[in-house]
């Protein structure tokens, strides 16, 4: 599989368009700029420096994106991120904290300046500093999952 075959499909074209609108609509500004085609946004999206990664609504949710910047920081592929249950991208010491940072984000939209510490698929543990979680909303209002972004990560 070709690395653009992970954004360049439907399915994840259509899903960054929920991340970038709920995104815009929860934080009042775009996280990346929006002109171009729906295919332009989502590749640029992918291939952003920021780190990008989001998951379902299931009762222990799964990750269904992370663009380059994610997959590199995780130390996974694509097929690997996206089966991987999002609780398990932190240490279980963090898991109680990040599961309340969450619950935060579903009640109030979005969380900004969140800081945690997380684990790579080797262990490399980093720390995570001004993160934004938001939830993801279709354009009706419909709950899909939530979403988090960063640019600042330090290894520990």
């Amino acid at each position: 599989m070709t690395i653009e075959s992970y954004w360049n499909n439907s399915q994840i074209i259509q899903w960054t368009q929920y991340l970038l609108d709920s995104y815009a609509l929860l934080v009042k500004q775009e996280l990346i700029s929006r002109d171009g085609t729906q295919l332009d946004q989502a590749e640029r999206l992918f291939n952003s420096p920021l780190v990008v990664a989001s998951h379902g609504l299931q009762d222990d949710p799964v990750l269904n994106y992370g663009n380059q910047t994610a997959l590199d920081l995780w130390e996974m592929g694509w097929d690997t991120f996206t089966q991987k249950p999002s609780r398990l991208t932190a240490e279980p010491i963090n898991r109680e904290e990040r599961a309340r940072m969450l619950q935060q984000a579903r009640t109030e939209g979005c969380v900004t300046d969140y800081r945690g510490v997380r684990v790579s698929r080797t262990g490399k543990r980093f720390l995570v500093e001004q993160a934004t979680i938001w939830s993801i909303h279709s354009p009706d209002g419909t709950a899909l999952g939530q979403g988090a972004t960063f640019t600042a990560w330090k290894f520990l």
